[in-house]
C-alpha cells in the first residue's frame, strides 16, 4: 500500500488558489451543512448521488418510511437513520452538490490530502478556469461510472453515494500523464521513500482495480464506491490532453530540456 505525503513543486507557476478553494468548500460543507458527517443529518440524504434517480431522473422521496434504526459500533448506542429526503430541483444536480461531501472525518482528511498533494499541480498546468471545468467533469464521469456500475452489478440504487473521490481520480489520471517522473514523497510498505509519480499513482490505481473486482460478489451497494475511483481516472486520462491543448510544457520538461543529455522532445504521455 502506498500512501502519499508530498511533492515537489519547486517549478510551480502559478498560486492554485481554485485548488485550495476546492479544499475549503469541501471542508465548509463537511462541517456546516452535513454537520461534521452526522449520520442523522438530512442535507446528506438530500443532497447525496442516489442511482435510481439517475437512471430514471425521477426524484426519490422516501419521507413517508419510517427511519432506519441502526447502533453505533462502538458505543452500542440506537440512532435513526433518516429516508431518502426529497431533492428540491433536478435529481442531476447532485452529480456536482455530491461532489463536495464527506461520510467521515477519515474520508474528508484523506481526500483533502490527494487534492492538495497533487491538484495544485494540475492546476498549475491547465489553468484556473480549465482546471475548475476539468475537475468538475471528471466528477460527473466518476459518479456516473458508478451509477452504471451499479446498475450493472445490480446492487440497491437507493444507495446514496458521495464524496470528492472520483474527481480527486480524475486530478491523478491527469497528475500521471503530465507529471509521470515528478518525485513524489510516499510511506510505501512502511518506508518513507520517494519515487516517481508513475510508481505512486499506478500502485494506487492497482489497488482499486483489485478492490473493484472484489465487488463483484457484493450485491449491497455499500461501502467504497471503486467504480467511481476507476471511472474518474479513466475521465482524467482521457480529458487531460484536449484540455491542455495550447498550454506551455510543464515545469519537469522545461528543466529537463536545459540539460543537452536529457532532451524530451516527445510529449509525457508518449
Amino acid at each position: 500500500m502506498v500512501f502519499p505525503l508530498f511533492d515537489d513543486n519547486s517549478d510551480r507557476r502559478r498560486f492554485p488558489w481554485v485548488n485550495y478553494a476546492f479544499i475549503a468548500a469541501n471542508i465548509f460543507v463537511f462541517v456546516a451543512l452535513q454537520e461534521a458527517g452526522s449520520d442523522t443529518n438530512k442535507f446528506t440524504y438530500t443532497w447525496a448521488t442516489v442511482p435510481e434517480e439517475i437512471i430514471t431522473g425521477k426524484d426519490v422521496d422516501q419521507t413517508h418510511q419510517q427511519p432506519e434504526i441502526r447502533r453505533h459500533p462502538i458505543t452500542g448506542e440506537a440512532y435513526a437513520v433518516p429516508p431518502l429526503q426529497p431533492t428540491p430541483f433536478s435529481v442531476y444536480l447532485t452529480l456536482l452538490v455530491s461532489m463536495f461531501m464527506h461520510g467521515s472525518w477519515g474520508h474528508l482528511a484523506g481526500n483533502m490530502l490527494f487534492l492538495w498533494i497533487f491538484g495544485d499541480n494540475v492546476e498549475d498546468y491547465l489553468g484556473h478556469i480549465r482546471y475548475i471545468v476539468y475537475y468538475a467533469v471528471c466528477g460527473v464521469v466518476a459518479s456516473l461510472a458508478h451509477v452504471g456500475t451499479a446498475y450493472m452489478l445490480k446492487n440497491d440504487l437507493d444507495v446514496p453515494c458521495l464524496g470528492a473521490s472520483g474527481a480527486i481520480s480524475g486530478v491523478l489520471g491527469g497528475y500521471l500523464l503530465l507529471f509521470p517522473r515528478k518525485r513524489v514523497t510516499v510511506i510505501l510498505f512502511r518506508f518513507l521513500t520517494e519515487v516517481p509519480a508513475f510508481v505512486a499513482i499506478g500502485i494506487w490505481f492497482v489497488f482499486q482495480l483489485i478492490n473493484g473486482l472484489g465487488m463483484l460478489g457484493d450485491s449491497s451497494g455499500g461501502g467504497v464506491a471503486y467504480g467511481a475511483h476507476i471511472g474518474g481516472f479513466i475521465a482524467g486520462l482521457g480529458l487531460v490532453i484536449p484540455f491542455s491543448a495550447g498550454q506551455n510544457e510543464p515545469g519537469w520538461r522545461r528543466k529537463f530540456e536545459q540539460e543537452p543529455r536529457r532532451i524530451v522532445r516527445r510529449p509525457p504521455w508518449a
